[in-house]
């Protein structure tokens, strides 16, 4: 009997680590299933480009710096109870269901997506590219996106007990729900989080905007400086990167039976998404019907 001898594995090569999980999730299902499941991911994303939420006028209406600090702060309130709580929450069964991929693909594939997602975390968890003085990880807690956004209600003027019994409206509920209905689904709690990226670079630009314009101080710091565009210059963020690479992980994981199912699931986050932001300027068209009345 022939054994074939491996090499044991010399730890040499960690440049690039975001390119080899790419690779190597590329590399664990047929290349013709690859580009298919791309060119459906691609008409996914221009289809979700086109929907309401995404041209919202809540947009317009937090750039142009049009809501009081008191309409902001529940909006704030509301932001943080959809989205921003469970955020990493869902982060993370999204790399423990990872498992879900090995009864299909070969021994040790789910790494791949697990090593990418878990360049999301890092940032998420306030980590930074580099080593200290004692040759260890970057990092702070206190940089962690979460722990931010608590910063910026405390810029609110929110106490503790504001946040404790603050009742979320029940779109915000539905909204949360969505995202933690899926945690079962390794397929489902991706495809949500890639869309819910999208929110937060669609949105946080001009919630930055409008928070500026009541002077609360967003300069330099703080949690909108790690939301929004690779490309932008006035923050330090990445989620366009970390949205395309849910979208990769997908890639990876789903077949031709799972477009119908998850075109579906994206469309009604996206719908509920655009509730909530109709919900958030309510009062604004209100004052606006009124004055023209």
């Amino acid at each position: 009997m022939l054994l074939r001898m491996i090499m044991s594995k010399k730890f040499e090569d960690f440049d690039n680590p975001r390119q080899k999980a790419l690779l190597g999730m590329k590399n664990s299902i047929p290349t013709e299933q690859w580009e298919e499941n791309l060119k459906f991911l691609k008409q996914l994303r221009a289809r979700i480009a086109e929907l309401p939420v995404c041209k919202h006028p809540a947009i317009e209406v937090l750039n142009n710096g049009l809501l009081d600090k008191f309409t902001l702060t529940r909006i704030h309130l509301e932001y943080r109870h959809a989205i921003v709580q469970i955020f990493t929450d869902a982060l993370l069964m999204a790399q423990f269901q990872t498992k879900q991929l090995e009864p299909k693909l070969h021994s040790g594939a789910k790494m791949f997506p697990r090593v990418l997602l878990s360049l999301n975390v890092l940032d998420e968890f306030g980590f930074r590219p580099g080593t200290d003085p004692d040759d260890y990880y970057l990092g702070n807690p206190e940089y962690a996106h979460y722990p931010l956004y608590e910063d910026l209600l405390n810029d609110y003027g929110l106490s503790e007990k504001d946040r404790r019994e603050y009742q979320p409206s029940k779109i915000a509920d539905q909204v949360r729900n969505f995202l933690e209905s899926s945690y079962d689904s390794y397929i489902k709690v991706v495809a949500l989080l890639a869309v819910a990226e999208e929110e937060v670079i669609l949105f946080s630009p001009p919630l930055r905007e409008a928070t500026k314009a009541i002077g609360v101080d967003v300069e330099g710091g703080g949690y909108y400086h790690v939301h929004g565009v690779s490309t932008d210059e006035t923050s330090d963020a990445a989620d366009d990167d970390h949205e395309d690479d849910l979208w990769f992980a997908l890639a990876q994981a789903i077949t031709k039976e799972d477009y119908e199912s998850l075109t579906t699931l994206c469309m009604d986050y996206c719908a509920l998404w655009n509730e909530f932001w109709d919900a958030q300027i309510a009062d604004i068209h209100y004052l606006e019907a009124k004055k023209l009345a």
